[in-house]
């Protein structure tokens, strides 16, 4: 394990939303989440909130889009204060290096035939330029989420469609994660950790239904993660459906000989959406989400904890709702990781995400303001004030937030 994650406390962690999609056709928005809640503009006393609310952690986006506006070219001035408020803080950081988008000179986004190479190249910069303060890496948020949007439905650059855009995406985005890692270690060969993070679904079936798709979506949910640590062999479950739409043998003999093994499993999870129910109604098949509440994220923990044999960090959880809805899902949520804990299971930390309201991603396809695409996640309200800002609001879940960390956090 890197020597980030090798003592055993249990941390309390926050997040600000941080998806960069800049690109977007006709009748479309770019979506920088930073700028469309005022994080640019007040990210120092943002920072010191997620301090002052308890958290000794937090998981951090830089926008690789800004930093790096042409090819080979650097912008560090803005990333340069934030990681030195960052380290005056004393919060650990792990650095999320790509939350969805890629930048807007960059053709065909993930399926430029050059994605691998320039985004191993941008970790190599930020880690040259920064590695002696910050030491933990997410290489790529949500491989899976990333490879539906951008190759299966089409929402997102570069609006592939179907099985066959999926798997060229999600191979893309993983020959990136691999290179990013690899290029993080050789400017930082030590002390560099790694927190690979997906989002995390289930998928159920009442009483004898078989579902293909579900059965199907329940394998897929562990590909990203098998093919970077280097799992996907002869034998691998999957292998008809990705040598049907177009995996080729090179292509995996590629992960398995250039895979990369994580310190940490980040574990993306919302209750109000985490588990899919597959039935058939007058012969179609339908699906509904179900809210299995801390019995769906004890079967996520216990099983990726299983898989990989590696320790979890809850990297993001929340509710929408009121603040006593925040509140509930906020004291289950710690309480059943902490009993997990004692039962011996590997959980190092909990993350609320986000700290902040976040901006929903229909602002994209939509011509209202944003001020009516917030969703009610944070442990602090944006509140419209009168000259177009946002002001941050604490709620009650920001108080207990604070409480339970002091309780069951590391010492200061």
């Amino acid at each position: 394990m890197g020597k980030q994650f090798e003592n055993g406390d249990f941390r309390f962690v926050l997040g600000i939303e941080d998806t960069f999609v800049p690109q977007a056709r006709f009748g479309e928005r770019p979506l920088d989440e930073y700028e469309l809640t005022q994080h640019y503009a007040q990210w120092q006393s943002d920072l010191e909130l997620a301090r002052s609310v308890g958290a000794s952690a937090i998981r951090y986006g830089l926008p690789w889009y800004r930093l790096n506006p042409e090819p080979g070219v650097f912008a560090w001035n803005w990333a340069d204060r934030v990681v030195d408020k960052l380290v005056e803080l004393g919060l650990e950081v792990i650095v999320d290096l790509v939350h969805y988008g890629t930048p807007t000179w960059m053709d065909n986004s993930f399926l430029n035939r050059d994605y691998s190479r320039r985004v191993a190249e941008y970790a190599y910069a930020l880690a040259e330029r920064y590695g002696d303060r910050i030491t933990a890496w997410t290489p790529l948020n949500e491989p899976q989420v990333n490879a539906i949007y951008c190759g299966e439905t089409g929402k997102w650059p570069p609006y592939f469609r179907g099985d066959d855009g999926y798997l060229q995406v999600i191979a893309a985005l993983c020959q990136g994660i691999v290179l990013t890692q690899q290029a993080v270690l050789a400017a930082r060969p030590r002390n560099s950790s790694f927190v690979h993070v997906e989002a995390m679904f289930r998928y159920a079936k009442p009483n004898d239904y078989r579902s293909d798709r579900a059965a199907l979506l329940d394998l897929r949910r562990f590909l990203a993660l098998d093919l970077v640590t280097g799992r996907v062999g002869d034998e691998y479950e999957l292998l008809p459906y990705l040598q049907q739409y177009g995996m080729r043998d090179t292509d995996l003999e590629w992960f398995q000989g250039h895979n990369v093994q994580p310190d940490v499993i980040g574990i993306n999870h919302y209750p109000g959406w985490g588990t899919e129910i597959y039935s058939q109604e007058n012969g179609v098949e339908t699906c509904n989400v179900r809210n299995d509440w801390t019995d769906g994220l004890e079967d996520l923990v216990e099983t990726f904890a299983a898989r990989y044999e590696a320790p979890i960090l809850l990297s993001e959880t929340s509710v929408v709702g009121t603040p006593q809805d925040r509140v509930s899902w906020l004291e289950a949520s710690v309480d059943s990781l902490v009993r997990m804990r004692q039962r011996g299971v590997s959980v190092i930390g909990y993350t609320w995400w986000p700290l902040f309201d976040l901006v929903e991603w229909d602002y994209r396809e939509a011509l209202t303001p944003v001020d009516r695409h917030l969703a009610a996640m944070g442990l602090y309200s944006l509140v419209p004030d009168d000259v177009g800002g946002f002001e941050r609001r604490a709620t009650m879940a920001a108080d207990r937030y604070r409480n339970l960390a002091s309780t069951h956090g590391p010492r200061r």
